[in-house]
């Protein structure tokens, strides 16, 4: 459903993505993960259509993101880096446009947007302006416009940063039950403890180049042991001035 064959992005001289290549299968939770500037929120914006890539080639279900960029984004479900939403715009209002956008009739757009509010915890709050909702509303009423489309292919920029710990069992509980229908799910995650739970394939990515990219079930450790080891390991400094204050 997603496939890379050296796909690179430059920004001049600096390399953001390179030689990606990779094979997401339909039904598959891929979790990209890396340190902050390694190049996921790049490749995600590259396979999006967002960004045309330098060199190398990527499709999406089916279709070549150089080529056929606005097809894709008909077929894909994005919570992006930013979050595209619009202060003046109600919570509400932000899913019935999805809806819009992406040909719904009126009535299943209602429908689909009444489901999700009430999903997400997010009915009450459903007349506020996205001015004035906090991150975590900010990131479920996102969630809810990538969803509301009935993807073929879900893509999520951090989808559990600064959401609460129910919030998150349900987004997590909703993406295994949109991936057994056949979605697939590529997502960017530092939270290596809720990707570990909810992924079937990591790859890893460090400096823009693939280091690791395997099946859940290939990982020779942990995914935070194995990440330490490959990718960025802490920095182990004893900081003797912290403790007790000393007369």
């Amino acid at each position: 459903m997603i496939s890379c064959r050296d796909l690179t992005r430059r920004f001049g001289d600096f390399t953001a993505v390179d030689r990606l290549t990779l094979d997401v299968a339909s039904g598959t939770i891929c979790a990209l993960l890396g340190p902050n500037g390694a190049g996921k929120s790049t490749t995600v914006k590259m396979l999006t259509g967002l960004l045309p890539p330098t060199s190398g080639q990527a499709t999406v279900a089916g279709l070549d993101v150089a080529k056929d960029a606005l097809r894709i984004k008909r077929r894909i479900g994005v919570l992006p880096e930013d979050l595209g939403l619009f202060d003046d715009l109600t919570v509400e209002e932000h899913l019935l446009l999805t809806g819009r956008l992406y040909g719904l009739n009126n009535q299943e757009s209602h429908s689909r947007t009444a489901q999700l509010l009430r999903v997400l915890s997010l009915t009450e709050g459903r007349d506020t302006f996205a001015g004035y909702c906090s991150h975590g509303m900010r990131k479920k009423t996102s969630f809810a416009m990538a969803l509301l489309p009935n993807p073929q292919v879900l893509f999520l920029d951090e989808p559990f940063e600064a959401v609460d710990p129910v919030t998150a069992k349900i987004m997590h509980d909703l993406l295994i039950k949109v991936a057994g229908h056949g979605v697939t799910v590529f997502l960017t995650s530092h939270i290596l403890s809720i990707a570990e739970r909810i992924a079937n394939q990591f790859i890893m990515i460090r400096a823009g180049k693939m280091v690791w990219n395997s099946t859940a079930a290939e990982l020779p450790q942990s995914l935070e042991d194995h990440y330490f080891d490959l990718v960025e390991a802490p920095v182990a400094e004893d900081l003797e001035w912290l403790g007790p204050a000393r007369s």
